[in-house]
């Protein structure tokens, strides 16, 4: 099975948000310091982790369990993206001065755009952030392909 066209765009939603919010995840990094060695290699461990965690509750709510070939394909994605992240992590200012000429997503779609149509977000809401999750515990994620 390979991530469907829907989740990949979810993904690279994902990536840009927490892309343009790398100043905050370097933030959280730096708290840890002297016990960490590299801020920035800390702060692009948590957004690979949080993009991964996205990932893979996407797949939950639509009762799919990713296989291996799934893992590969979102790890290529992630690569793909990794010099971006960690410029943003290292020069904020830079990366999002880069960011604001470029569409968010291979659609020509704003990030808010291609969050919503992935389900993450409310219409309007103009935060790029997923929503929080229902009162049931579960969060929202992309629409079943």
């Amino acid at each position: 099975m390979a991530i469907s066209r829907e989740n990949k765009m979810f993904i690279e939603s994902l990536m840009d948000y927490y892309t343009s919010e790398a100043g905050s995840y370097r933030q959280i990094a730096e708290q840890f310091e002297p016990e960490i060695e590299s801020v920035p290699d800390a702060a692009f461990g948590i957004i690979a982790g949080c993009i991964y965690a996205g990932f893979l509750e996407a797949c939950r709510n639509q009762q799919v369990q990713p296989g291996l070939e799934d893992m590969t394909e979102f790890n290529q994605i992630l690569k793909r993206r990794a010099a971006a992240i960690k410029k943003a992590i290292v020069d904020p200012a830079a990366a999002e001065t880069e960011a604001a000429g470029k569409p968010a997503d291979a659609s020509g779609k704003d990030g808010d755009t291609a969050q919503r149509q992935a389900g993450r977000t409310e219409p309007g809401s103009g935060s790029g952030k997923p929503p929080p999750p229902a009162s049931d515990g579960s969060a929202a994620g992309p629409p079943a392909p």
